[in-house]
């Protein structure tokens, strides 16, 4: 009996082990997306309209940083298009006043970890391998943990890739 314990024991633990390490399971059902100042939906801008994601996000393909597009962004188009909308018209005040939108970051990363999204728009990983299908979001919410498992997972799939291989140096993300 104790040894049929001991082997479940065991076997559940790797089980878990296993399951903490990869931490590849969705998060839409565990953290809802954070209230935003503005109503604004990816599902329309990225997907029924199709502007790509650089658009918005100029920084990502030159920066180890994604911008948060400036309100200037947003208003190129919205000067004219469905001005007379309610969220539209408040995205304005934050023009007119000269002010940033207190966008909530929905992507964190802990302060010890050093992601860089030029590295990877450069070898040609898709937004949605991290971000989730976000052309297809409302309210852009956090698809994937982000966590090192996660991530390391990624980059073992990708070690050999003959264009842009993957680094298993701990100093690529923790420096």
């Amino acid at each position: 009996m104790k040894r049929a314990l001991a082997v479940l024991l065991v076997i559940a633990t790797a089980a878990a082990a296993t399951r903490a390490f990869t931490q590849t399971f969705p998060l839409a059902s565990l953290k809802p997306a954070p209230a935003q100042p503005l109503p604004f939906s990816h599902k329309v801008h990225a997907g029924t309209n199709k502007i790509e994601c650089l658009y918005c996000h100029f920084g990502a393909d030159k920066s180890p940083i994604a911008n948060i597009p400036p309100v200037e962004v947003c208003m190129g188009c919205h000067k004219i298009v469905l001005a007379d909308r309610p969220g539209v018209q408040k995205l304005t005040q934050y023009y007119e006043k000269g002010e940033p939108i207190p966008w909530v970051q929905v992507h964190v990363l802990p302060q010890h970890v050093k992601f860089n999204h030029k590295r990877h728009v450069k070898a040609q990983i898709a937004c949605a391998e991290c971000h989730g299908k976000v052309e297809e979001m409302d309210v852009v919410r956090q698809e994937y943990s982000l966590k090192m498992g996660w991530c390391v997972t990624c980059h073992r799939t990708k070690l050999n890739d003959p264009t842009f291989p993957a680094s298993m140096d701990c100093l690529g993300c923790h420096h």
